[in-house]
């Protein structure tokens, strides 16, 4: 019976699972989509969205716990510049699981965990520049009205130009490719 048991262990000791999903969560922040199995994927999702709530708040506390959890500078920096800016009217579910197969080897189950925004096959293309994601400093006071050249633009098409033909009786002499001089 599995009473009272709130979590899966991963086959692993506690020292041994919790390093290894901080690495695969600075994977996943750093690269923002890993493959993996989808029992460690569960694993890594239950550990890294308190962390992506916890970095939408910019303060040293947040900082530090979250460095608590990673004890990566490079991952936690990424996390905050990044990631926040973009998740931050998102209540939850910052990262989705996809199923890819089986692994040859030994028949796992495998599936590819990546951060919702950061896929522009499901987001239909829309970007967040980072000068809208920036907080405004209270001596920024210009106006910074920009016009769309989009807006003014017409569109123009152009026709392609034609390649040349390629002529084949005087074609250069192609030289062999020998492995004479190469260390194996």
């Amino acid at each position: 019976m599995r009473h009272n048991k709130n979590f899966n262990h991963l086959g692993r000791q506690a020292g041994h699972r919790k390093a290894m999903l901080s690495n695969m969560a600075s994977s996943l922040i750093l690269h923002k989509r890993i493959e993996t199995t989808v029992a460690k994927a569960k694993a890594v999702q239950q550990f890294v969205e308190p962390l992506v709530t916890k970095s939408k708040e910019d303060t040293t506390h947040s900082r530090r716990v979250v460095f608590s959890y990673l004890k990566q500078k490079e991952a936690v920096t990424e996390l905050f510049r990044t990631i926040a800016p973009k998740i931050a009217e998102r209540p939850g579910g910052y990262t989705r699981i996809l199923k890819t197969g089986f692994r040859l080897g030994d028949a796992a189950d495998m599936c590819i965990i990546e951060f919702v925004d950061f896929n522009e096959a499901y987001t239909f293309g829309k970007v967040v520049s980072i000068e809208e994601a920036k907080p405004k400093t209270r001596r920024s006071r210009k106006s910074t009205k920009k016009t769309d050249a989009v807006e003014d633009a017409t569109v123009v098409k152009a026709k392609a130009p034609k390649a040349p033909k390629a002529t084949t009786a005087k074609a250069a002499p192609v030289a062999k490719k020998t492995n004479v001089g190469k260390k194996m």
